[in-house]
């Protein structure tokens, strides 16, 4: 076990346990708080029921407000009247059906699941992780952690073994490899260079919530991609120097012969022959199906163009719309190509296998998605979102709390409930709806309030006693610290989810000063005057 490093007398040591008794209070807290919530689903069952009574309070109160951008007066339906329960009761499947996220992340997460279950990812982090220098293995665990996010849970699953071996072996601390990697995977989780399943499921909601002021609004799945894709190495640079210079100082010297025999190698297999033979075939399959791509998007006549767009965002618009075909394609077929050359694909039966098992795998958010659906519809046509909207962006501009105080206070928001609700699709289902347009009255475009979100909601990840992956993670670590609990692993992870909060925001708060592009034609600000001015006059 580790050789803690001594105090400086019995006051030293009597604060400090004072310190960690009052912290592992407050985890309780967290935890016990977490536990007695109801199941998410039951959650959007329950504000959906709320959404039909205040629906039916405020029709009878006659409450009423101004579109912002139409010009015109909109009334709270009531859902409990006649029509209303007559619609209600009608709209049940076409709002599960048009639940915006649903299809897309159904269709990406069939490529995913495939190139996961051949193996594909595992390998990939293996061979990632164990080609670097020793001075770079910190860095490059974050690395592999933060990517790792495109892979479903391979990262939780594959690195924090792999990690703690890797550290073990170099005579550093195990856990300090931990917490490298689960703070690459969990606190790095929107970050990317690449799109993942989670970029067209939050583009869905935004899209949802923002047709509340302005109908039709589009939000394609690479909107805040160019943000994340420079959050990369920020969050990497950050997260080593956090490992280094705070963590593994913290948990101190490591003893490598104190380790329990064979937990060096716990749970870790090394990369075959065959399996660098497929990585080689998987790579080739991912080049050509990307010049494929290319071939279809880079000419002025490409089949993923559009002649008639009046700019480049509009030329590029069937591209777009393409883009969760497209994250199948890269998925899917190096997957194939590699589960083949490995002997894991022996026929397209082993491949439809994997292929039902991911689908078996997504039940819970198919069901989710289901009550999800209805409470935001339900929402919407009671125009109790919008209602809410311009009156709480009529508040914050009366007592002037807006701009940077105000999105960054959105950001801390999303992270506390983060540590009561770590499911990202889940909160924005929740939190889109009122907060979209909100931000869109305040002049901030809905692809920047989407943004806001992702900082705060990946931030906390890594200290959510609620996280699932807790229990795979304290696994690792009691074989290297049996003793070690949920608050060993929470408080080594705070310094981690500090820092990034703070790194994370500042990047945020300095891309919005600068009034860079989010992503592909997805600016900062939302010109709702301009929209009006541009809208049919009201009769």
């Amino acid at each position: 076990m580790a050789v803690t490093k001594h105090g400086g007398g019995n006051s030293a040591a009597a604060a400090r346990s004072a310190r960690r008794g009052l912290f592992n209070a407050l985890l309780d807290g967290v935890e016990r708080v977490g536990n007695r919530m109801p199941d998410q689903i039951t959650i959007f069952m329950a504000l959906g029921v709320v959404t039909l009574l205040v629906s039916s309070l405020g029709a009878w109160m006659g409450w009423s407000i101004v579109h912002p951008v139409s010009g015109r007066t909109e009334v709270v339906r009531d859902l409990l009247s006649r029509e209303g329960l007559a619609w209600v009761l009608g709209s049940v499947v076409s709002n599960f059906a048009g639940f915006p996220p649903l299809g897309t992340v159904l269709v990406a997460m069939i490529g995913v699941g495939v190139a996961e279950r051949t193996g594909l990812f595992a390998a990939l982090l293996k061979l990632l992780v164990m080609s670097v220098p020793a001075a770079l293995v910190t860095p490059t665990i974050v690395f592999a952690g933060i990517m790792s996010n495109t892979a479903s849970d391979a990262g939780y699953v594959i690195l924090p073994p792999l990690a703690a071996m890797l550290f073990h072996s170099l005579g550093r601390h195990p856990l300090a490899g931990v917490g490298a990697a689960f703070a690459g995977v969990a606190g790095g989780f929107s970050a990317n260079l690449l799109l993942s399943t989670l970029d067209p499921m939050l583009a869905g909601l935004t899209a949802a919530a923002a047709g509340t002021i302005q109908n039709g609004y589009s939000v394609h799945a690479a909107v805040n991609f160019y943000f994340m894709a420079a959050s990369v190495p920020v969050l990497m640079l950050v997260g080593w120097f956090v490992s280094e210079k705070i963590v593994e100082p913290r948990l101190g010297r490591w003893d490598p012969a104190s380790a329990p025999a064979g937990a060096e190698t716990a749970g870790f297999a090394p990369l075959e022959p065959i399996e660098r033979t497929g990585l080689w075939a998987a790579l080739a399959a991912f080049v050509a199906t990307g010049a494929l791509i290319a071939w279809m998007v880079l000419p002025e006549n490409g089949i993923l163009r559009d002649p008639g767009g009046k700019d480049t965002i509009g030329r590029l618009k069937p591209f777009f719309a393409a883009l969760v075909a497209i994250i199948f394609a890269v998925f899917i077929v190096p997957g194939i190509v590699f589960g083949v050359v490995t002997g894991r694909l022996r026929s397209d039966r082993d491949a439809a296998r994997m292929m039902n098992q991911t689908m078996a795998a997504m039940g819970g958010y198919v069901v989710l998605a289901f009550f999800a659906a209805q409470f935001i519809e339900w929402f919407k046509q009671s125009n109790l979102g919008l209602f809410i909207a311009v009156g709480g962006a009529e508040m914050l501009k009366s007592v002037k709390f807006t701009g940077f105080p105000l999105m960054i206070s959105f950001v801390l928001v999303t992270a506390l409930f983060n540590i009561l609700m770590s499911s990202a699709s889940a909160k924005w289902a929740l939190m889109a709806p009122v907060f979209v347009p909100m931000f869109m009255l305040l002049g901030k475009s809905p692809e920047a309030a989407q943004a806001m979100y992702r900082v705060g909601d990946s931030c906390t990840n890594a200290i959510t006693p609620l996280n699932a992956y807790f229990p795979i993670l304290l696994a690792v670590v009691h074989r290297y610290l049996p003793s070690a609990g949920i608050g060993t692993l929470i408080s080594m992870m705070v310094p981690y989810s500090i820092a990034f909060l703070l790194a994370w925001t500042i990047m945020l708060m300095g891309w919005m000063a600068v009034g860079a592009e989010l992503g592909p034609g997805a600016g900062i600000l939302y010109d709702s005057a301009a929209i009006r001015a541009a809208a049919p006059a009201v009769p």
